[in-house]
């Protein structure tokens, strides 16, 4: 379907005005290209920031908000033969700007329209206002996975470009965004917004669920579409059109968004019974060279950035390899259920880095881990810019030949000086014969100790020490790698140690 740029406008303005149109019935035609179109008309204007929702609204607390809760018969497409349902989020508290939700049906798009009635509330929330600045701040995907007859969520869109999913089994955990800007840059970040959600309605028998988002920001407009399933692990097939308003140069694709406070390499910080607290503990690269990079993630005292230089990124992802209870030993936060998240580019991505950023944090709350495909060129302004990319969550979504470094642990030598590291690899045949296994450690920054390979007798896997001296140094780049008969045999393993 063609449709011309007055024709495009006038629908469009239709879609998001017309609330008759959602309550009959009588929807407006719709193609993919229009979320194209109109991301295009966008940038093509000055930046207007969505109006805000009443102030009652905005200041309600974290326990009233909590209470209001979408009622489950309220669903899309319940009670129909659709495979998947939909829930969706309040305004209010951190999301102060609603977004438009339609629904696609036999290429027609109408409204979901926002009405109170759709939620239950504690007797603790006041009497709210409803007026038109008013909508969804997100939704949340249904689908029958492992409980015949029943749904469970496994996605949910909700906060500026935010989303999350999990596997089978797993407990939400990292986030990732249609878009990084200025991460980290002394100008501060900016967070661009989905406004609008387009929901294909899936026919009887889809495995798969469609998504479409338009992204505004100050800096830039998208056209989004997600190809999701569900399953042991959730899959999303990405496709973005960007339009920069300016130059794009500290840009990030493909970001991931976790948490990690600390683990084996720093719990002294911390007062606390478990032995660790993360979403994730790595960042994994398989880079252009098809080497595969380990880089267990850190909890700076100062913001830190990493940057990995590549030509044809293969994937990229934050892993958590802690599999075990006994690894947190949390009942309530079940960090050991949390997902990993890989980043497959579709198509090659070109020369730039994967960027890893860390930031100083004291509490679990907050999200402190970045990782990101940032280009070797900026972004221009004047033309569409095309990516496309495969996010798949799950246990570790990016499985390896090489053997994978199991666990890190970090402390002060008990005789000397300096620092001892201790890296544990996953049991494999090819580490059967431990007198053929090379170990390889080394780092630009200070003289190690002869490195020392043992069999771990509770694993069966190797396990690799050495030490190192600091001395007045703030940091120290460290690297170690197990090699056989001059091949990799296991992963690389890169940190940064920070005083």
């Amino acid at each position: 379907m063609t449709l011309s740029r007055r024709t495009f406008l006038s629908s469009i303005s239709a879609l998001a005005l017309s609330s008759a149109a959602g309550a009959t019935g009588i929807g407006m035609p719709f193609d993919p290209g229009m979320v194209v179109a109109e991301a295009r008309d966008l940038a093509s204007r000055p930046y207007a920031p969505r109006p805000t929702i009443p102030q009652a609204w905005r200041d309600l607390t974290y326990e009233q908000y909590r209470s209001i809760r979408f009622r489950p018969e309220r669903t899309l497409w319940n009670g129909t033969d659709a495979p998947f349902n939909v829930d969706f989020f309040p305004p209010g508290l951190y999301f102060p700007r609603a977004v438009k939700v339609f629904e696609v049906s036999d290429g027609n798009a109408n409204p979901v329209e926002f009405d109170l009635s759709m939620f239950d509330k504690s007797e603790e929330v006041p009497q709210l206002p409803v007026d038109d600045t008013l909508g969804f701040s997100g939704l949340r995907l249904r689908t029958e996975m492992h409980r015949p007859g029943l749904t469970d969520e496994f996605c949910v869109f909700q906060g500026a470009s935010y989303f999350r999913a999990i596997g089978l089994y797993e407990v939400y955990g990292l986030s990732a965004r249609g878009l990084a800007l200025n991460t980290a840059g002394p100008d501060g970040e900016e967070f661009p917004d989905f406004t609008r959600f387009w929901l294909e309605r899936p026919a009887p028998g889809q495995d798969n669920m469609i998504v479409h988002a338009l992204m505004d920001s100050p800096s830039v407009t998208g056209a989004y579409r997600f190809d999701i399933r569900a399953g042991a692990d959730c899959v999303m097939e990405v496709q973005a059109t960007l339009f920069p308003r300016t130059e794009l140069e500290n840009v990030g694709l493909g970001p991931l968004t976790s948490m990690f406070l600390y683990d084996q390499t720093g719990r002294t910080r911390f007062d606390d019974f478990r032995p660790a607290v993360h979403d994730s503990n790595g960042l994994m690269i398989r880079n252009g060279a098809g080497e595969v990079i380990w880089r267990p993630l850190s909890n700076p005292r100062r913001l830190q950035v990493s940057s990995f230089v590549d030509d044809g990124p293969q994937g990229f992802g934050l892993m958590q390899r802690a599999r075990d209870f006994s690894d947190f030993n949390d009942l309530e936060a079940m960090y050991h259920k949390r997902p990993g998240l890989w980043v497959e580019p579709m198509g090659n991505w070109g020369r730039g880095t994967v960027t890893l950023v860390e930031i100083p944090a004291d509490q679990e709350i907050y999200d402190n881990i970045v990782a990101y495909w940032r280009p070797a060129t900026p972004v221009p302004v004047g033309q569409p810019f095309e990516i496309g990319y495969r996010l798949t969550w799950g246990e570790e979504p990016a499985t390896t030949p090489l053997p994978r470094v199991t666990d890190t642990a970090m402390g002060d030598k008990t005789f000397g000086t300096g620092r001892l590291v201790v890296i544990d690899f996953e049991a494999t045949e090819l580490h059967a014969d431990i007198d053929v296994i090379v170990p390889i450690v080394q780092s630009p920054h200070t003289e190690m100790s002869e490195p020392i390979l043992q069999r771990n007798p509770e694993t069966g896997g190797l396990r690799l020490a050495f030490s190192f001296d600091p001395g007045e140094r703030d940091h120290v780049e460290l690297r170690a790698q197990l090699r056989k008969d001059g091949a990799m045999a296991s992963e690389v393993w890169l940190y940064r140690w920070t005083a």
